[in-house]
């Protein structure tokens, strides 16, 4: 196991808003603690259960297309959520997440622990460069990132502590 944290930005920064995940990742290189993986994905089911395998806690940052949507407006979810989630909204890569969480779900390969942040995109359009919706509310979804990554290392040391003091290997 390479960190025990995963941060995944799922998107194409060549379809303008869809390029969220990825800066978000690009944003947090320098701030987060040791023991965490960042990366990138384009959101294919196979290969997201490769990223967050053997990892105790995933944490995905992803654009939504809602509907109705409000460019911009930032959505934390849990993993059961997110995939209730997808029959309302639409992803912009081939498969959602909905269909990401069933696939780990039925090949037992769900994370003990999994959260959605996500932002609502409006221009999927060719091109790089976030509207200015999404670009406006990225400082803010970069410090929810960065507070649920401090939570979740905070959650694995007291269960590693707790485990340890009940010498459970």
């Amino acid at each position: 196991m390479t960190g025990r944290v995963v941060v995944i930005g799922v998107g194409n920064p060549y379809r303008r808003d869809d390029g969220a995940g990825p800066a978000v990742i690009d944003a947090l290189r320098a701030r987060v603690p040791e023991g965490t993986v960042l990366t990138d994905s384009d959101g294919e089911p196979g290969r997201m259960l490769g990223l967050w395998h053997r990892h105790d806690a995933v944490v995905v940052v992803e654009v939504v297309h809602a509907h109705p949507g409000q460019p911009g407006r930032l959505h934390t979810l849990t993993a059961e959520r997110a995939a209730r989630c997808a029959a309302r909204s639409a992803s912009t890569h081939a498969l959602g997440l909905g269909e990401t969480f069933a696939l780990a779900a039925a090949l037992d390969r769900m994370p003990r622990e999994l959260t959605v942040h996500a932002v609502e995109g409006g221009d999927f359009g060719l091109g790089r460069g976030l509207s200015t919706a999404v670009a406006d509310a990225l400082p803010e979804l970069i410090r929810h990132v960065a507070e649920a990554i401090d939570e979740a290392h905070d959650r694995l040391r007291r269960a590693s502590t707790l485990a340890d003091d009940r010498g459970i290997a």
